[in-house]
């Protein structure tokens, strides 16, 4: 499916808190080193319970919170549907066979660290990471087409954060506060500034 895909239906939705659970647990072991481009795969192009616009949003609001985004995303995702009950079905699922895994891998790791194979197997997998969370920003470009910034400003905005994480290594809780709040104001003033029917559905 291309980068752009979306394959959301309207009315897709999850059929229980267990449904939550067995979706999240699978999503949770799809993924290595983050699950992020699995949870967008798995909730917009497979589920459908998101559209990637909405996907962006949630994760961005995860983004912005303590704790991890995926998992932020995830008590987001189970709260829409079924409340605290879905939040907690679905943070569940997110994190209970991951521990299990991780503490089996961690006293094994302890073992056989010293092995070339082994070394060189974690050193792999990080080239793997980095591309898939290469692969998720290229994925939610699309929804960016919405944004009340224009593209030239979202454009710019992305590469401050990008120059100032990665080049200059400003702490992310400076950066959110700076670019995200000059990001914020701009957003706030030109959706202010546009008639209401205009908001609904912002040209690309």
């Amino acid at each position: 499916m291309s980068a752009g895909a979306q394959a959301h239906c309207p009315g897709a939705r999850p059929q229980s808190s267990l449904h939550l659970f067995l979706a999240f647990s699978r999503l949770s072991l799809m993924g290595f080193g983050g699950v992020l481009p699995i949870a967008q795969r798995e909730l917009v192009e497979r589920l459908g319970w998101l559209t990637v616009e909405e996907f962006a949003e949630l994760l961005s609001i995860g983004q912005v919170l303590p704790g991890p985004n995926v998992v932020n995303l995830s008590l987001m995702v189970g709260d829409r549907y079924f409340g605290l009950r879905g939040a907690l079905a679905a943070m569940t699922g997110m994190l209970l066979m991951p521990l299990v895994l991780v503490l089996v891998a961690a006293a094994l790791y302890q073992q056989f660290a010293a092995h070339p194979a082994v070394a060189g197997a974690v050193r792999g997998m990080g080239a793997v990471s980095a591309g898939l969370v290469m692969a998720i920003a290229l994925k939610l470009l699309p929804a960016l087409r919405r944004s009340p910034l224009g593209r030239a400003r979202w454009m710019l905005v992305t590469l401050a954060v990008v120059l100032a994480t990665g080049w200059w290594r400003w702490p992310l809780v400076l950066v959110i506060a700076l670019v995200g709040g000059v990001s914020c104001a701009m957003a706030w003033r030109f959706l202010g500034a546009r008639p209401v029917a205009s908001r609904q559905e912002p040209s690309p």
